[in-house]
């Protein structure tokens, strides 16, 4: 255990931490709104991201962000950003449609039991994620770097970089904004009224199928941009580039309160710095064990998550 190494670069740790956790946070949107309405935990979200990180990438390759090419000036890097965000958010949403069309509507209809949308859902994980690999021969595909990192100020003795500070402004106004959505609009009146009880729900003249749909929409959306941070932070992606990152994602959305949004935001910033300093104390072969252990201990005496509130529960 180093204690020195955490106490001399904390600082550096917590900022490194925030801009990871802004990414697993983002991730596990999809998990809490997908659980939160059909109490249905969705192992394929992992490939809804990991679809929205190839298509970031790809995005940039065609408008000339090759491997050989520089960095590009201010108002081009913005456009890029842009484009890349939409191209990544519009293909994990399609993505997210299908699997919901394609695997759970069915099994809705037919009033299947849980186990049955438990094992479509890693089926359909695993059959996106091979279906890459077999497109991709499992070789990761990259990008260079779009933006280049310069320290804006100094937080201690922590140097605060362009990229982290847009990556965890970047989920703070997408969480707002959906935060906003469900506790202000009318859809978001739906989406928790079908939360709380989908049979009244539907007498009042809710269509469940259309605000099941909407959340996996949204869900596909915020995977997208996580995709785009995670592309720009990491630089290369994978066929099954989702799939730890899904992972932690999920422990980010039970940490905070799986059905939380707010929940999910607070979860994923703890996750990305509990890791961050667990690697200082035990080294980076732990990170992944400090996590899990931590969501734990956190659980043995909040079981329901730090804010164990469900969505159809939340109010404005």
């Amino acid at each position: 255990m180093d204690v020195h190494e955490l106490v001399s670069n904390f600082w550096d740790l917590s900022i490194t931490g925030l801009a990871q956790g802004a990414i697993y946070a983002l991730f596990a949107l999809g998990y809490t709104l997908v659980y939160g309405v059909l109490r249905l935990i969705n192992f394929a979200h992992s490939e809804v991201f990991m679809v929205g990180t190839f298509a970031a990438i790809l995005t940039w390759n065609a408008f000339g962000k090759d491997t050989n090419s520089a960095i590009p000036g201010f108002v081009a890097v913005i456009g890029l950003l842009l484009i890349a965000l939409l191209a990544a958010a519009l293909a994990s949403a399609a993505t997210a449609v299908a699997v919901e069309r394609l695997a759970y509507r069915p099994l809705r209809r037919r009033n299947a039991p849980p186990l049955a949308f438990l094992i479509t859902a890693i089926g359909a994980s695993t059959a996106i994620s091979e279906a890459v690999g077999v497109w991709t021969n499992r070789n990761p595909k990259g990008t260079p770097s779009l933006i280049h990192q310069k320290v804006q100020f100094h937080l201690f003795d922590a140097n605060v970089t362009n990229l982290q500070i847009g990556i965890v402004l970047l989920a703070l106004v997408m969480m707002v904004a959906l935060d906003l959505f469900i506790n202000r609009s009318r859809l978001g009146l739906g989406v928790r009224a079908v939360a709380q009880d989908p049979d009244t729900a539907a007498l009042m003249g809710v269509n469940k199928d259309r605000v099941i749909g909407l959340i996996f929409v949204i869900g596909g959306l915020m995977a997208g941009v996580a995709a785009v941070m995670y592309v720009l932070k990491i630089g290369n992606t994978r066929y099954d580039a989702g799939f730890m990152l899904g992972i932690k994602a999920f422990a980010a959305a039970v940490l905070g309160g799986i059905g939380n949004l707010r929940g999910a935001l607070l979860g994923g910033f703890l996750l990305g710095v509990i890791e961050n300093w667990g690697s200082a104390l035990f080294g980076t072969q732990w990170i992944n064990v400090v996590a899990f252990v931590a969501l734990i201990i956190i659980l043995l005496f909040r079981p329901t998550g730090l804010l164990g509130e469900s969505l159809g529960k939340a109010r404005a």
